[in-house]
């Protein structure tokens, strides 16, 4: 099973992303209508709404008046917080009630407004946000009927539009017609969140041909949610995680491959998070278990995780805490950072091994003489990892 992260602010237009994906053949579980259920009539939910916001937040029929529990809800963040901490447990432990049920192999869209609120965005392999600017939004709610103070209100209440391409790994721009909208979810299930779901189910990664394109800045706010996503999935077993490689250095041309170093206390843990890290969509390499050595240490042991989202290609290196390899990766883009004419040394490097057999092969005799330069770099600077 897949489980993917839908969300994006009021107005923005996800429920149309969320019916389109629907007719592609996915599971949704709507946050707004589990919000709805665990607050009809005769709900716990109900119950401690009413106990912590009074009975004129009812109807007369004894169902929720919405408008009157907004008006006193969205008036400050305690109030806010308030009904959060009633809600959000529930709609969670009912949420997880039906993934429960769904068959194995179907695409779950789980469909949270207040994904970036909840913190959950970790824990989904891909996050998809809808985003539309915020006088189109206020056009549309005051079309649908909700006054404009309301509207901005419920919108300042909710998280910023930064907040949500900081989760991000998929933005889809609603500025348009419904029928732009839909074309683009539709490409979008067919060529990412389906070939993401079937190597998550085999354990494959994304392999692409090696090819130099200029330093993308965007490249750090993809690695830190690859960086997020697996300390949610494996927590206290990863020391530290970081950026590196090409990608962590500014200016440098590099692949699009994001290389993303996990720091664990012993090989045994890198072995035991394996199946965390597959399950949020970055499966095993197999016969991968060391880095070239660059002296006669035994030391250079690690185990490597690649993508299986086709969208993001990337390389999770997991490596022992203290170890030659893992301290030379942090080491490395410090070093390039600091010394343009290694910089510009290595990038010629890389050009050339794009014409040989095996990309990285090639660069491992410019890495065997650069390890000692580096290493005397880091001795003279006190850099430290």
């Amino acid at each position: 099973m897949l489980r993917i992260g839908l969300t994006g602010g009021i107005g923005a237009g996800k429920s149309t992303v969320s019916a389109t994906f629907a007719e592609c053949g996915g599971v949704i579980v709507d946050g707004d209508v589990i919000s709805r259920e665990v607050v009809e009539p005769g709900t716990e939910g109900l119950a401690a709404l009413v106990e912590a916001f009074g009975e004129d937040i009812l109807q007369p029929d004894g169902a929720l008046n919405r408008p009157a529990l907004a008006a006193k809800a969205f008036q400050d963040d305690e109030q806010r917080a308030k009904l959060n901490g009633i809600v959000h447990p529930l709609v969670g432990k009912r949420r997880q009630e039906i993934i429960d049920s769904v068959p194995e192999g179907t695409v779950v869209v789980e469909d949270i407004p207040l994904l970036v609120e909840t913190g959950m965005a970790p824990f989904f392999p891909l996050v998809v946000v809808v985003w539309a600017d915020e006088e189109t939004r206020v056009t549309r709610l005051i079309k649908r009927g909700l006054p404009e103070h309301d509207a901005r209100a419920r919108m300042k209440a909710q998280a910023s539009d930064e907040q949500r391409r900081a989760i991000a790994d998929v933005l889809l721009d609603n500025s348009g017609t419904q029928e732009e909208i839909v074309e683009a979810a539709r490409r979008l299930w067919y060529e990412r969140v389906l070939p993401l779901a079937e190597n998550i189910r085999t354990g494959e990664r994304v392999r692409i041909a090696p090819r130099l394109v200029p330093h993308d800045p965007g490249w750090a706010a993809d690695a830190q949610r690859i960086i997020n996503r697996v300390k949610a999935a494996a927590g206290a077993k990863v020391l530290r995680a970081d950026h590196v490689g090409s990608t962590s250095v500014a200016g440098l041309d590099a692949k699009d491959v994001v290389d993303v170093q996990v720091t664990v206390a012993a090989l045994e843990d890198a072995d035991e998070i394996a199946g965390a890290l597959a399950a949020v969509g970055y499966p095993r390499v197999p016969h991968v278990d060391s880095d070239v050595s660059h002296d006669d240490s035994d030391r250079w042991g690690k185990r490597l995780h690649g993508a299986a989202d086709p969208g993001r290609p990337a390389n999770i290196h997991v490596r022992v805490d203290g170890w030659p390899n893992q301290r030379f990766a942090l080491l490395f883009p410090a070093w390039l950072g600091a010394n343009p004419a290694a910089r510009a040394d290595y990038l010629e490097v890389k050009r050339a091994a794009l014409t040989a057999p095996d990309y990285a092969d090639a660069k491992e005799p410019w890495f065997a003489e650069a390890y000692p330069t580096a290493l005397a770099w880091a001795e003279a600077t006190g850099w430290r990892p």
